[in-house]
């Protein structure tokens, strides 16, 4: 293949990238990528394993000298978030992802999410064992499958195989810092069945684009706006006045992202009157936005008849979903000044033939809140004749007083930069969490080069800072093997 990063140092890791963005590796559609390191561990003689979730682990022994050192684990998972322009033709599936460098050095996919996140861990672990760095302790790289919908990899890994008690995550966002924090998670579905009833009136397309979207974790307190949130508000102003049917909605693609774009059809009597009141609402909303949704436009257009849409009280059911579900943040952390404590996103809305779907991500680093948010979406369910499922749960990580392995990151860092790190913990969750609950005792940083506005197209990746970052895990690993 044709490499666009030649001349980055060290070249494997910048090859390495190149190489596993030319794999398709959507969360449940890992196989591929599977193959790609069971190959690489082939050729190069080193122990593995596979297992039945396409995790793969691999070893590599110690370098001369350094075999009685303390082994080091370094993590992080294979997936990428699935995002792109809805005027984009991309199959993820079955395409590569097309890269480019901007204008100011940083590294992005046309029209599509990077997979910076997390591929930077994949290939920082393939330089890693491919012996780019001579003296060095024994590696354990373990690669995990589908973190980006419940991180249900690493809940299924069977870590009876590590041996490490000092682990690296590279699951982070900012070369200068050192998350040794996370919030957990659950994601839920709220399931409202419908009863078509034969199409009357006029179809009317409604169509909301051009949020700037982002991680539901690490970008709830930007203020961006969520595409299913504002289209309720849309459609709650509209059918105040107007007779109003549901058709379909669809809106967002992913529990984990804030949703960028969602689209309804409508069976309306006065379309033009409906448009009127729905671009009334909208330059209203256009007014309150912050700037990074300054790209926000709702249109409507005249369709098509439909063959069904929804009774008015199915219609009336699904708006009070969109309009009263608590979305974004709903507590700040009172210890820790700025930082986000509870949240929810609705990131997916979908219209199945009978039934309409939303997925819900509560994340918290209090399990209780978690508990009330399931009970309060569960209430909300009841009230309007819905379901709901909670799952794919994961436990927060809570920051330890000492640490070996953060110290000597932070040592690390100083040396290479002159600059101290930032010690912080994060809303998002990490798989740290998960990994800590099967290892108890196991000494955890996640960091990271830099990146941009992760799970979006606009996804973007500091070349700079990804040279920075290994030569950063460089010294780290030199001063290991100097104890």
């Amino acid at each position: 293949m044709e490499y666009i990063l030649s001349g980055r140092r060290p070249e494997a890791l910048f090859r390495f990238f190149e190489e596993i963005s030319a794999i398709p590796r959507p969360s449940y559609h890992e196989e591929k990528i599977a193959d790609y390191l069971v190959a690489f561990a082939e050729a190069r003689r080193l122990w593995y394993v596979r297992d039945q979730w396409n995790n793969v682990l691999i070893k590599a022994p110690a370098s001369a000298g350094c075999e009685d050192l303390p082994p080091l684990m370094f993590q992080g998972h294979t997936d990428m978030v699935c995002e792109k322009n809805g005027d984009v033709e991309h199959d993820f599936l079955k395409d590569p992802l097309k890269l480019y460098v901007d204008e100011n050095g940083f590294l992005r996919a046309k029209g599509t999410t990077l997979g910076a996140d997390n591929g930077v861990a994949v290939a920082l672990m393939l330089t890693l064992l491919n012996g780019e760095i001579p003296v060095h302790p024994a590696y354990e790289c373990l690669f995990t499958s589908s973190e980006e919908v419940g991180l249900d990899g690493a809940t299924g890994f069977d870590y009876r195989h590590i041996t490490a008690r000092h682990l690296v995550n590279m699951d982070g966002e900012q070369v200068g810092g050192i998350i040794c924090g996370c919030a957990g998670g659950m994601r839920t579905d709220l399931q409202l069945v419908t009863h078509p009833e034969s199409f009357s009136g006029t179809a009317l397309r409604v169509s909301l684009r051009g949020l700037m979207g982002g991680h539901s974790g690490e970008n709830i307190n930007r203020g961006r706006a969520n595409a299913n949130k504002l289209m309720g508000r849309l459609l709650a102003a509209l059918t105040a006045t107007e007779d109003t049917r549901l058709v379909w909605i669809c809106g967002g693609s992913k529990d984990n992202a804030i949703p960028r774009e969602c689209e309804v059809l409508l069976a309306v009597s006065d379309p033009e009157r409906a448009s009127a009141c729905i671009c009334k609402e909208a330059e209203a909303i256009a007014r309150e936005l912050v700037l990074d949704d300054r790209a926000f436009s709702v249109s409507c257009e005249e369709v098509g008849d439909e063959a069904v849409m929804l009774s008015r009280e199915d219609t009336a059911r699904a708006v009070s979903v969109l309009a009263c579900a608590a979305n974004g943040v709903l507590e700040m952390n009172h210890n820790a000044k700025g930082m986000v404590e509870f949240s929810r996103n609705l990131g997916v809305v979908t219209t199945d033939a009978d039934a309409i779907s939303f997925v819900f991500s509560t994340r918290s680093s209090m399990e209780s809140r978690i508990d009330a948010s399931a009970r309060e979406l569960d209430a909300l369910a009841a009230v309007i004749g819905a379901t709901t499922r909670h799952y794919s749960r994961y436990p927060g990580w809570d920051f330890a007083p000492t640490s070996e392995i953060r110290d000597r990151y932070l040592k690390a860092y100083r040396k290479v930069t002159g600059k101290e790190a930032r010690v912080f913990s994060i809303h998002a969750g990490l798989e740290c969490g998960i990994i800590y609950s099967n290892i108890p005792g196991m000494d955890m940083i996640s960091i990271g080069p830099n990146m941009q506005d992760i799970h979006s197209p606009n996804e973007a990746l500091d070349l700079d800072s990804l040279e920075l970052f290994w030569r950063t895990v460089e010294q780290l690993i030199a001063d290991w093997c100097h104890r």
